[in-house]
């Protein structure tokens, strides 16, 4: 048996996808024009779909400061610390 190796990415991910996504940023390049409204939109798409800034940030090649910039340009509401909710609690009184 081998041990999981402790990365969580998402098995719906395509290398295709992730290779497009790297081909648009180039570390340290500055990302204009469409392929800046490109990258906002997959960044928003995957925030939504609950990945969060740091996962997306390393999966880019990008800072934590750049996609948090990228997804508030976006319009993204921003969950707050600790991941995603899972909804409201019963209130236990």
């Amino acid at each position: 048996m081998t041990p999981e190796r402790g990365d969580h990415e998402s098995p719906e991910r395509t290398s295709h996808e992730e290779d497009r996504v790297a081909e648009t940023l180039k570390k340290g390049s500055r990302v204009t024009g469409a392929a800046r409204d490109k990258l906002a939109a997959d960044l928003k798409k995957k925030y939504d779909s609950g990945a969060s800034i740091r996962a997306l940030a390393e999966e880019t090649g990008r800072s934590y400061g750049f996609v948090h910039r990228m997804l508030s340009e976006s319009g993204v509401t921003l969950r707050g610390r600790g991941g995603a909710t899972r909804g409201k609690k019963a209130a236990s009184a």
